[in-house]
C-alpha cells in the first residue's frame, strides 16, 4: 500500500512538471504565431489539433462516453477553458505588454484557491494560503518589471482579467467531473466542446493558413498537440488526486519558465527584479507543495480529492 501511496505521489508531481513546462512553452509558440494568425483563429487552429489527436487517442483507447455525472464539468471546461480563455488571452496579449498580462493572469490560482474552498469544500489552509500570497506578490513582481512603463489598454486589461476568472471557473467545475470519469474523457470531450465553440472562426482560420508561413503553421499544430493534447490530459491527472487549491497554485512557475525559454531561444535577457519575482513564484509553490506528496504517505488534501472511479479509470 505505501509503495502504491508513494508510486502515485510522484506521478501526480511528474504529471503537474510536465503541464507546467508544456503551458510555459506555449506562450513562446503564440507569440510567434500570434503574428500571422488572428486570436480566434489561433484558438480554433489549436483546439481543431487537440481535438484530432484526442479523438484517436480516445478511440484507440476505447474507453466509451463519460458518464452523465461528468458532462457538467466538461462543458464548463470545453466553454470556458478551451473556448473563452484562450480567445480572450490570444486577444488581450495584443493590447497588454507581456509582464502586464502575466501578473493579471496569475490571479487565476488565487482565484481558484478561494473558490475550490468555498465550493469544493477543500478549506483554507494556512501553508495554502501563504503559498498563494507570496506567489501571487511574485507574478506582481515579474510583471511590473517586464511592464517597462508602457501603455496598457483598458480593453486588454479586461480580456486578461476575463480570461483568468474564465480559467478559475473552468478548474473548479472540472474538479467534480473528474470524480465520475478519466482525465482522457473528461479533456477529450471538452476540447470537442471547445472547438465547436471556436468555430465561428472558420473562415478567419481558412484565409489565415493560405498566408501563412510554415513555422507558424507548424506553431499552431504544436500548442494542440504538446501544450493542449498532452498538458491538459495530464493537467487533468494531477487535478484529479490533489486539492485544486494547490494545483492551481503550482501554476505559478509558468511565468517563471517563460522568463527562462524566452531568455534561452529569444534571448530576452530578464533583470534582477524579475529573477527575484520568479524567485517568489518558485517560493511560493513549494510552501503550497510542502509536505503534500511525502514518499509513502498521501496528504489529507489528496485523500479527500482522489475517488475511487478515477483512479481506476485515469489514463
Amino acid at each position: 500500500m505505501a509503495a502504491k501511496r508513494e508510486a502515485g505521489g510522484y506521478g501526480v508531481i511528474a504529471a503537474a512538471a510536465v503541464t507546467v513546462l508544456l503551458w510555459a512553452s506555449a506562450f513562446v509558440s503564440i507569440r510567434s504565431a500570434g503574428a500571422h494568425f488572428s486570436p480566434g483563429a489561433l484558438a480554433l487552429g489549436r483546439m481543431l489539433t487537440a481535438s484530432l489527436a484526442l479523438g484517436a487517442i480516445w478511440l484507440a483507447r476505447g474507453v466509451g462516453l463519460p458518464p452523465r455525472a461528468a458532462w457538467p464539468g466538461i462543458a464548463a471546461t470545453g466553454l470556458l477553458w478551451f473556448g473563452g480563455y484562450m480567445v480572450a488571452l490570444n486577444w488581450g496579449e495584443r493590447d497588454v505588454d507581456a509582464g502586464t498580462a502575466a501578473m493579471l493572469v496569475n490571479i487565476g490560482p488565487v482565484l481558484i484557491a478561494l473558490l475550490s474552498g468555498w465550493l469544493l469544500r477543500e478549506g483554507f489552509p494556512a501553508r495554502l494560503l501563504a503559498g498563494v500570497t507570496v506567489s501571487f506578490g511574485g507574478a506582481v513582481v515579474v510583471g511590473l518589471s517586464e511592464s517597462h512603463g508602457g501603455r496598457t489598454s483598458v480593453l486588454g486589461v479586461l480580456l486578461c482579467l476575463a480570461a483568468a476568472a474564465s480559467y478559475s471557473v473552468a478548474v473548479v467545475c472540472q474538479k467534480p467531473a473528474l470524480r465520475h470519469a478519466s482525465a482522457l474523457q473528461v479533456i477529450t470531450f471538452a476540447s470537442l466542446i471547445g472547438t465547436l465553440a471556436c468555430l465561428p472562426f472558420a473562415g478567419q482560420l481558412a484565409a489565415q493558413l493560405a498566408r501563412a508561413p510554415l513555422p507558424a503553421t507548424l506553431n499552431v499544430l504544436y500548442l494542440g498537440i504538446f501544450p493542449t493534447t498532452l498538458g491538459f490530459t495530464t493537467w487533468a491527472y494531477a487535478l484529479a488526486r490533489t486539492a485544486a487549491g494547490t494545483m492551481g497554485a503550482t501554476t505559478y512557475l509558468v511565468p517563471v519558465l517563460v522568463i527562462a525559454m524566452s531568455w534561452l531561444f529569444l534571448g530576452q535577457v530578464p533583470g534582477l527584479l524579475t529573477l527575484a519575482g520568479g524567485a517568489l513564484c518558485l517560493a511560493g509553490v513549494a510552501v503550497t507543495r510542502r509536505g503534500t506528496f511525502r514518499p509513502g504517505t498521501v496528504s489529507s488534501s489528496t485523500e479527500r480529492a482522489v475517488a475511487p472511479p478515477v483512479t481506476d479509470a485515469a489514463p
